[in-house]
């Protein structure tokens, strides 16, 4: 029952749908704003209507709770870094225990199937979900094909297997890549029991937005996007844009909602 309320909490409008904002990137490839922007990137993301933020441990001492009243918060467990021998390399940085005491709803854990270090990613996915399962805290994991034995990382019966992966290790929701050609995304998605979400896209290239709807075509059931949020020039508007995509029929209510909240 406990783990169903925190699932519930990572989808505002209780559609199933959901829209989260990765901001963990300070620890791969470093400061994602400047420190007095901060705040106004965090509280642009709740009013435009986000589910969730995703961040590390010790950033969460840095975020205003009253933010969260309406937003859910993810802490997330892996780290690696642009600077490492292996940059598909991800280790343990933290515990469910460590999450539930900064107020977390959810964790979140990453893997790189394909890469050199699957094996311990692995590992260490599976440690997580036993602590997950054993205090009743809902597991995103971003799973993806990646490193030097994966050809086609957007193959779609590779996506199969990965998503797959986290189902049967124990995860709540996965995130992975968008498959291509686009349309056999539902492919993945049919293939799946759990929700299916794609990552934004690449800091450059076509329209998040129009990806958005790509992928919800498709039966995703959702976004995680946070480069192309933090590296926006108005990132309330293009988290607002991607909330109407996702949850199409509780949008507008929810903005209402968060605005009164967080005025």
């Amino acid at each position: 029952m406990r783990k169903a309320l925190r699932l519930r909490r990572l989808s505002r409008p209780r559609d199933d749908r959901y829209l989260f904002v990765p901001l963990d990137h300070s620890v791969s490839d470093g400061p994602v704003v400047s420190r007095d922007r901060w705040h106004d990137l965090i509280r642009s993301v709740v009013v435009g209507g986000a589910d969730a933020l995703i961040v590390h441990k010790g950033r969460v001492r840095t975020i205003d709770p009253l933010l969260l009243g309406g937003c859910a918060l993810v802490v997330h467990l892996s780290a690696g870094t642009a600077h490492a021998a292996d940059t598909n390399a991800k280790v343990l940085v933290g515990e469910v225990e460590e999450a539930l005491r900064l107020g977390a709803d959810a964790v979140s854990v990453h893997v790189n199937i394909g890469s050199d270090t699957e094996e311990r990613q692995l590992a260490d996915f599976g440690v997580i979900a036993n602590a997950c399962d054993a205090w009743n805290v809902p597991l995103i994991a971003m799973v993806y094909p990646r490193g030097p034995r994966i050809a086609d990382p957007k193959d779609p019966v590779l996506l199969a297997h990965v998503v797959n992966i986290a189902v049967d290790l124990g995860a709540d929701i996965v995130k992975t890549n968008l498959a291509l050609p686009v349309p056999r995304m539902a492919e993945v998605i049919a293939s799946c029991p759990i929700p299916v979400l794609v990552a934004g896209g690449p800091a450059t290239g076509g329209s998040v937005v129009d990806h958005a709807r790509d992928a919800m075509a498709t039966g995703c059931a959702g976004l995680a996007v946070g480069r192309r949020v933090f590296t926006s020039p108005s990132p309330k508007s293009l988290v607002a844009e991607l909330a109407s995509v996702i949850h199409v029929d509780h949008h507008a209510d929810l903005v209402h909602a968060v605005a009164g909240v967080v005025s």
